[in-house]
């Protein structure tokens, strides 16, 4: 008793710190016949709650255009536009398509990029903003799990890479047909022969099953790896004291935290950007015929 007492006094040790800032908001309950306890309830509110602002920025965008000088805010979104529609036109060469895919790849990379920006939040901000209001609602604050960056979550990444396999699967069945896209399936890639038919469909299967899964694991693992490294230089500044080592500490965190932040907004682009163009070369290969 007297142990837990005095751990409870010196806070939690580095190992309870990072467990409890990557553990997710869930129900721990079910509810009715359904269960909810699979869902991170953190990352699907942050998710939309960027998503809103994303589409308020572009509305916004849209709806003060002018055709005179543009302000800064309109040039920039007008520059992000232009590179969105290059690109789109250098990989999805069907003009009727890139009506639809053009927009969505530049909602796309929008989107996770302030996903991905939540991590420059300081780690301890809101997950204590949270604690305080789980208090006051009479639960235990030691149980107030908060992670605020939805890209870092394995489902939420997963879910956005699944998305985009089931763009390419109705392009597939839109562009060759329903037929057609059956027919590639058990044609290509080794050639339409009744003996190859089996292999061609497993190699089809295992490649939309690869590209899919690496979609979405390579943004999970950069912005997961990402999330921990702040974290381990915010305990650099939770073990200051009124020493010569804990001011080395405290200012090691202050430093360290700077100069990862800056680097990680290069960081959060890039993901962005790779998730967005791996997106549009998927959705360009589903008008490929074999």
């Amino acid at each position: 008793m007297a142990a837990a007492e005095t751990a409870a006094a010196h806070g939690p040790t580095p190992g309870e710190y990072i467990v409890h800032h990557l553990t997710h908001l869930r129900n721990k309950e079910m509810v009715g016949p359904v269960d909810f306890s699979v869902v991170a309830w953190d990352s699907m509110f942050f998710a939309i709650l960027t998503g809103v602002i994303a589409c308020y920025f572009l509305w916004r965008a849209a709806r003060n255009a002018t055709s005179g000088v543009p302000g800064r805010f309109q040039a920039a979104v007008e520059i992000l536009v232009e590179m969105v529609d290059t690109e789109a036109k250098g990989i999805v060469h069907n003009a009727h398509s890139r009506k639809l895919v053009a927009p969505l790849a530049l909602t796309v990379f929008v989107w996770i990029f302030l996903m991905n920006a939540m991590d420059l939040l300081p780690v301890d901000l809101l997950p204590f903003i949270w604690e305080r209001i789980y208090g006051a609602a009479g639960g235990d604050p030691h149980h107030a799990y908060l992670r605020v960056v939805p890209t870092a979550d394995l489902s939420m990444t997963m879910g956005l890479s699944v998305g985009v396999l089931i763009t390419c699967l109705v392009y597939n069945v839109k562009i060759k047909g329903l037929g057609g896209w059956i027919h590639e399936l058990f044609s290509a890639p080794f050639g339409n022969h009744w003996l190859l038919y089996p292999f061609n469909f497993a190699m089809q299967i295992v490649e939309f099953i690869a590209k899919t899964v690496s979609h979405g694991m390579r943004l999970f693992g950069n912005m997961y790896a990402g999330e921990l490294i702040f974290l381990l230089i915010a305990m650099l500044g939770g073990a200051w004291t009124l020493s010569a080592m804990g001011v080395a500490l405290a200012l090691g965190h202050v430093v360290l935290g700077t100069l990862w932040a800056i680097f990680h907004i290069l960081i959060i682009t890039l993901q962005a950007f790779v998730f967005m163009m791996l997106a549009l070369v998927y959705i360009g290969q589903a008008h490929d015929t074999h």
